[in-house]
């Protein structure tokens, strides 16, 4: 049993005393034992190697009194798995030598066994909940099929993903079946996680917001919802779409356990859309968290006050900047920890 279950309590709609926290990309960037790590091993070598993956994992949990840990890995490791060679390069971030740009190229994309290319994150995981020692509950996750589609296409990050996006409105036919070969690859690498311990898993559909609502429906949240009917029955699913506040009310006839939120919709508004029924987690903006110690503990307390304490995790609205001062992080998860109705 899980000493300190309040992050699955919330997930399964329960009352709690306060809500749990935890903040999203909490496993290194902003800590300096991370950064110093960070210097004597490529980010790619720290994926797949189980013993620094798990010491990542670790860090934010012995600094803060967090209620949930999230491996340590990337998005990234899926399409690498699926035969595309993904490197993470200085002032650049991801990058990918030769982009997909045809069918031809979507149809040479393998689906693998799991087992062979990514059994390094299982292991990962095994190492990570003996360290936890039952203590709180580790996420597992992996990146949304249209998140991972778009750095395929595009071969490095974007602000407005239109190559990818042209991609799919020209190509439809290849570009539904890359998604769907992302989609198979992701459900066998959670599944796989869920086999190995982990107490829920979240789907970052981080670029989802850039597709208009109409073509999100098409290139998409079908392909999500894919992933949560064959996870839902084996675990709790989390799915974070940045951007993608007009979805909600389509995402809430789901079978997901919570929803993440940014910090473009209001929690009323989140409420309102979700039918007051499910679990939300948010939607703090990062960047508040250059705010001074007090601004975040005011702010963090009105933010919990909107959403209510339960059915609701408190967590940013994306993944934590790597220049926040640890005080500051610190504010935010305190602020949640010490809260106390009025």
């Amino acid at each position: 049993m899980i000493k300190n279950d309040l992050y699955l309590k919330a997930l399964r709609g329960e009352t709690v005393e306060r809500p749990p926290v935890w903040m999203m990309r909490q496993a290194g960037r902003f800590l300096p034992e991370f950064r110093a790590m960070r210097d004597e091993y490529d980010f790619f070598t720290r994926c797949r190697t189980p013993e620094l993956a798990s010491e990542i994992t670790m860090m934010p949990i012995r600094r803060y009194p967090l209620d949930a840990a999230i491996l340590f890995s990337d998005i990234l490791v899926v399409p690498q798995a699926m035969g595309m060679n993904f490197e993470m390069r200085d002032g650049i971030g991801p990058w990918l030598e030769k982009p997909i740009r045809t069918l031809e190229d979507v149809q040479n994309v393998i689906v693998p066994d799991v087992d062979e290319t990514l059994g390094y994150v299982f292991d990962a995981i095994e190492l990570t909940l003996h360290k936890l020692d039952n203590n709180i509950p580790l996420i597992g996750f992996a990146g949304s099929p249209w998140t991972i589609l778009c750095y395929c296409i595009e071969g490095k990050g974007s602000k407005a993903w239109d190559v990818a996006k042209s991609f799919c409105f020209r190509n439809p036919e290849a570009a539904h079946l890359l998604l769907q070969k992302i989609t198979d690859t992701t459900i066998a690498y959670l599944k796989r996680k869920v086999e190995k311990g982990v107490s829920a898993v979240q789907v970052f559909d981080s670029w989802g917001g850039a597709l208009s609502p109409e073509d999100y429906q098409i290139f998409s949240w079908p392909y999500i919802n894919q992933i949560v009917e064959a996870l839902s029955p084996l675990t709790h699913v989390v799915v974070f779409g940045k951007g993608c506040w007009f979805a909600l009310e389509e995402m809430t006839l789901s079978k997901v356990s919570a929803l993440g939120v940014d910090w473009t919709i209001t929690p009323e508004l989140a409420r309102t859309l979700t039918n007051h029924t499910m679990t939300l987690q948010g939607n703090f903006d990062p960047t508040r968290l250059h705010s001074s110690p007090e601004t975040i503990t005011k702010m963090v307390t009105e933010m919990i006050n909107r959403f209510g304490k339960d059915r609701y995790i408190a967590n940013l609205g994306h993944g934590i900047l790597p220049n926040i001062p640890l005080e500051n992080a610190e504010a935010f998860i305190r602020a949640v920890v010490d809260w106390k109705p009025n």
